[in-house]
């Protein structure tokens, strides 16, 4: 399968943040974000609510000047950022309010990162490596119409 840089770019960088355990939701260095832009934090004034997905004013400004943060534009890095954190289960109320879950561990971080997995192949446009239904020959619409 052909990937783009920022895919590949991406993945190596978030591959080694999990095994340097140095992965961390509640960082915004550390944070699946934050390691694809390189440990830094500058991402965070892109929205008011971490974890949400709508651009402040700041935010606006950098998406519609078209700019991109290693190859992702400002609202493609609150997608990642937002699928990231509810894999690891977090929860944003309808207040805007983050919630985290009371313990984070390998398993959650790994939840997570196959979450953003999944979200950079749908940025990308290319099949979901994440998605086993390939692998196995399974077909969900085809399941559901047999149970009806």
């Amino acid at each position: 399968m052909k990937t783009s840089v920022r895919f590949d770019n991406a993945i190596n960088k978030l591959y080694l943040a999990f095994h340097n355990k140095t992965l961390n939701p509640d960082d915004f260095k550390q944070c699946a974000v934050g390691n694809i832009l390189d440990k830094k934090d500058s991402w965070k004034h892109l929205t008011d609510i971490h974890g949400s997905t709508k651009l402040n004013y700041v935010g606006l400004v950098h998406q519609n000047l078209g700019r991109r943060f290693n190859g992702y534009l400002a609202i493609e890095l609150l997608q990642i950022e937002n699928a990231f954190l509810m894999g690891c289960g977090y929860n944003l109320s309808e207040q805007k309010r983050l919630y985290r879950p009371r313990h984070i561990n390998e398993t959650i971080l790994f939840n997570g990162l196959c979450n953003v997995v999944t979200e950079l192949c749908r940025l990308d446009k290319i099949n979901d490596v994440m998605d086993c239904s390939v692998l196995f020959n399974y077909n969900s619409d085809k399941l559901n119409t047999e149970l009806v």
